[in-house]
């Protein structure tokens, strides 16, 4: 239009070409009008297209954000169900193992308890006996005993004593403390050895005591001859004490001292009363003189060590047994607190999964309220962009 202008501008022309050239350039414009309108229509079905292909596309997605959630839920809730099963068989199993230790706890204490009052029971017993003996000993020390018919003879001297001391040691011992006329290892035979517990060597007990010298120093009239009966009585229990000390003290095998046992209380006295240098040599030799009260209460002394003994020995049996159920104990709350770790590992996945298919869910929501209107969503939409989902949320 701009060339035409310039031509009619340059030479004048006629009507008709005027009215040509106008009609030409009406019918440009009429051609490039309809162009245009052709071109128009062609995008507007291009877009349309375009958005129904969007929709198509937005839909499927939408379907398959349907299925992926039903499957989603369909396997939270098995998994729901198996770990339900899951922890009430660890429930039961905690139950059986909780059962089953206390049904050990309590049998182990319960026999503890059995053990312990029988022990105590034994222990009465005996304390009744040396309660009956301490009675009959002190019955026997207020009477003065007499030997003169009774000791006729030297062998019925001895076995008198030996009787006697025999008596004393069966009632205050266990027998598997004590052996009669024991064979040593110098061929010689005491008249009895003790073992004391925790020690192998043997407190070796004599009976024989030279019992002619105190009755000629007791039927002596005059002054001579009760220096005479003294003189011998120093000689023969102090050859005895040498004897003693000579035969039963054997390094490794019997103890370092030795009881010598005189059968009457009168001549016990007798002896400390007149004769202490005698005793005191005795000492010397580590041979201990006792009469049957003090036997009697050195009886008494080693039963309360062997009772001792064994008293510690259950101690320690029950110590043991205290510390195996500690052990039990330790071990069950190790095993409980593990078993607590568990559970609360369990609820913390269990809680990780609820808020995952919560977010799952939320997100589903969210593209299930979304509305979908071709004139007026077509610039909004993020997919034409290429923008993900999220984006577009």
């Amino acid at each position: 239009m701009n060339e035409i202008a310039f031509i009619l501008l340059e030479r004048p022309v006629t009507w008709s070409e005027a009215a040509l050239a106008f009609a030409g350039s009406s019918l440009l414009l009429l051609a490039l009008v309809a162009i245009s309108l052709w071109r128009g229509s062609r995008r507007r079905e291009i877009d349309a297209a375009m958005s129904a292909e969007r929709a198509r596309e937005m839909d499927d997605k939408v379907a398959e954000m349907n299925r992926l959630q039903s499957e989603l839920t369909g396997r939270m809730q098995s998994m729901a169900e198996i770990l339900s099963t899951r922890q009430g068989d660890l429930a039961r199993l905690v139950a059986d193992r909780m059962d089953g230790l206390r049904q050990q706890v309590g049998s182990g204490l319960e026999q503890n308890v059995k053990q312990t009052t029988e022990s105590l029971g034994k222990l009465q017993e005996r304390l009744a006996v040396i309660d009956a003996a301490q009675k009959n000993l002190t019955d026997l020390t207020s009477e003065v005993v007499t030997l003169k018919d009774v000791l006729s003879n030297k062998q019925a001297r001895g076995a008198y004593g030996q009787g006697r001391m025999e008596a004393i040691i069966r009632d205050g011992l266990p027998s598997a403390f004590f052996t009669f006329q024991p064979t040593l290892s110098n061929r010689n035979r005491p008249d009895c050895m003790v073992t004391l517990p925790g020690d192998g060597r043997g407190l070796v007990i004599d009976a024989k005591f030279p019992l002619e010298s105190f009755t000629m120093l007791r039927e002596a009239r005059g002054e001579e001859a009760k220096k005479v009966a003294s003189a011998r009585v120093r000689g023969d229990v102090g050859q005895h004490v040498k004897d003693i000390s000579e035969r039963y003290f054997l390094p490794g095998e019997t103890q370092d001292m030795a009881l010598l046992f005189v059968p009457s209380e009168s001549i016990y006295a007798d002896l400390h009363e007149h004769f202490d240098d005698v005793i005191q040599k005795a000492h010397r030799a580590r041979v201990m003189v006792v009469s049957p009260s003090l036997l009697a209460l050195a009886i008494q002394l080693m039963q309360s060590l062997i009772r001792d003994a064994r008293m510690r020995e259950e101690a320690q049996v029950i110590q043991s047994e205290v510390g195996k159920l500690l052990a039990d104990v330790r071990r069950l709350g190790e095993r409980a607190e593990k078993l607590d770790q568990h559970f609360r590992q369990a609820q913390e996945d269990v809680a990780g999964i609820r808020t995952s298919a919560g977010k799952v869910t939320s997100r589903g929501e969210k593209i299930g309220a979304l509305e979908f209107d071709d004139a007026k969503s077509e610039p909004a939409l993020p997919f034409a962009k290429g923008l993900p989902l999220k984006a577009a949320e």
